[in-house]
């Protein structure tokens, strides 16, 4: 089974498809640094302008996978389909599947796609897909489910030839705690006592975060009440520090220094969750080669997918396959 990788990223999708037996026969990535990394992980460098590709030249494939960029589509408020995407670069994903047809089509992006444009966006991008003959379905997926101590919630979109892709199939997992993705020794930043406050009675979140205490960095002053200086603090999301007996928060790709400190109890610890564990808690393997500059490597790894997510996906249409081909039905049976 083949796919293509667009907006490839440093190669999540890759990942977790290679790892269900399937084999990428072309990739496309605009970001040079992200287009280094995939050629020492993979030994192919993506093609860099998805606008420049001619479908026709493409071999063809079965799946198309894409972590395409949410851009606002100009919409004159009518149609809500193909035409509505020209000018955006979905549409030249739409280019790439009006032609070469691939049975399955899956696309990842952020929650918010879901009211981007106040929810014209999705309309849009279903109604397009619907246009091009595919049956569609999308869920938000979070990392935890599938093994992986990381509150990470994305919109997973999925289109296929015949029956819908149906998501309950999915297997999912009990979420770990972070420490069981944490290394034991190296070489941390860790955050003297002075410099920051732990709260009393944390309590576990219904995420799984475990929100302990805040750094103390400056708070805004215009509008803070007295005696809830604390308070300002607390909402920084950069300024939150959260417990290894729960998950972790989405790992970002604003903060190319790192972005969250984790408290280890035992140790009445807090320091930084290193870059090897940021990888870690994204499925990554232990032997991936990052780029050269961490800051740069922050900013990829929180801007790919979840690899076990990738993977649960590529299984299950893999099943739908293989349940095809056991009943004498040409198009996949994903219900």
């Amino acid at each position: 089974m083949k796919f293509i990788d667009l907006f490839s990223g440093i190669g999540g999708f890759r990942q977790g498809f290679e790892k269900q037996g399937f084999k990428c026969v072309f990739s496309c990535e605009i970001n040079s640094k992200c287009r280094e990394v995939y050629r020492e992980n993979f030994g192919d460098v993506p093609f860099a302008d998805i606008i420049k590709i001619n479908p026709v030249e493409l071999e063809d494939f079965d799946i198309l996978v894409a972590g395409f960029p949410c851009q606002p589509f100009s919409i004159c408020g009518k149609k809500l389909g193909f035409e509505d995407t020209r000018g955006t670069l979905f549409f030249d994903i739409c280019k790439i599947i009006k032609i070469k047809q691939p049975q399955v089509v899956v696309l990842e992006n952020v929650k918010h796609l879901i009211h981007h444009d106040k929810g014209n966006t999705l309309k849009v991008i279903i109604a397009s897909l619907e246009y091009l003959g595919y049956s569609v379905n999308y869920k938000i997926l979070n990392a935890k489910d599938f093994g992986i101590a990381q509150h990470r919630e994305r919109i997973f979109i999925i289109a296929t030839k015949g029956k819908e892709f149906n998501f309950s199939r999915l297997k999912s997992k009990f979420p770990p705690q972070l420490r069981e993705f944490l290394d034991e020794t190296g070489d941390f930043e860790i955050l003297d006592k002075s410099e920051y406050t732990l709260i009393d009675y944390p309590r576990k979140q219904d995420s799984g975060l475990v929100f302990v205490g805040y750094r103390n960095k400056g708070t805004w002053k215009t509008g803070v009440r007295p005696n809830t200086e604390h308070l300002s603090r607390v909402h920084r999301q950069p300024n939150r520090i959260y417990s290894v007996d729960g998950v972790h928060p989405t790992i970002p790709s604003q903060e190319t220094s790192g972005r969250f400190f984790i408290y280890i109890p035992e140790q009445d610890m807090v320091r930084k969750l290193t870059l090897k564990e940021c990888y870690r808690l994204m499925g990554f393997p232990e032997d991936f080669k990052s780029y050269p500059s961490a800051g740069e490597s922050y900013k990829q790894i929180g801007n790919s997918v979840c690899v076990p997510v990738v993977e649960a996906i590529a299984k299950e249409i893999l099943g739908g396959f293989n349940r095809s081909v056991l009943s004498g039905v040409f198009n996949a049976d994903f219900i």
